[in-house]
């Protein structure tokens, strides 16, 4: 049995099944119900999740080129649906409006860089996300980060997790990207803390699933959404 080399959760297909929901679920509430929160809410598992998947996969993939290129590929692939699916009628002036997978492929090529002590690329790979228009910004960097540092010491990494959402609880103005609750207004990223049990205890579900589920179901419920979209007018 292969030894393990963190003690976190390594039950990734679960985890990856659980982002892969929260993701459909916040962008059909994104494309199609933009004023209904439950939706919003219910996606912010979906990137701290998959930032972590990644950082298991660096750990245990033989090849990182291979993951990476292919990474790269369906960030590339997906594209344009990302962009029909939110923007249906307005494609080439939203077409740098960069869609998650390329966001998780250069935050895992900076961490490669940084776990290789290749400072040349995790300092081009930390300005591109920051200085383009990709989503979630550098943030994929620093979760990617606290996984890895922390891939021995559990409960310093459930802690630098919570102290990195913590500053989203703090009272905001209503508006676009906020919650309400209980009188209480705050960044709707706040609920990403939901996933630090899922991240950090350990799950013995392990369903089968093909790793290519994972890459095929971004671009195809992408298309999906576009094609209702355009098709409702």
């Amino acid at each position: 049995m292969q030894e393990a080399k963190l003690q976190t959760n390594l039950d990734t297909n679960f985890l990856k099944l659980i982002a892969v929901i929260s993701m459909v679920i916040d962008h059909i509430g994104g494309a199609f119900f933009p004023d209904m929160a439950v939706f919003r809410v219910a996606g912010r598992l979906a990137f701290p999740i998959f930032c972590y998947c990644m950082t298991v996969g660096l750990l245990y993939t033989r090849d990182i080129g291979r993951y990476l290129l292919r990474l790269g590929v369906f960030a590339l692939v997906s594209q344009p649906f990302y962009v029909l699916a939110f923007h249906p009628y307005g494609f080439w002036e939203n077409i740098g409006q960069f869609n998650i997978f390329f966001t998780l492929f250069l935050s895992l090529l900076a961490l490669w860089g940084f776990k290789e002590k290749k400072w040349w690329l995790f300092a081009l790979a930390v300005f591109t996300v920051l200085w383009f228009n990709f989503d979630y910004s550098g943030n994929g960097v620093i979760l990617m980060l606290i996984f890895y540092c922390c891939r021995n010491r559990p409960k310093l990494g459930a802690a630098l997790y919570t102290l990195f959402w913590l500053p989203c609880l703090w009272p905001s103005v209503p508006g676009w990207g906020t919650v309400t609750l209980l009188g209480w207004t705050f960044d709707r990223q706040a609920f990403a803390l939901l996933a630090l049990p899922l991240i950090f205890c350990h799950t013995q579900v392990r369903p089968k699933v093909h790793k290519y589920f994972f890459y095929a179901v971004y671009p195809a419920h992408l298309a999906l959404i576009a094609l209702v979209r355009l098709a409702l007018g």
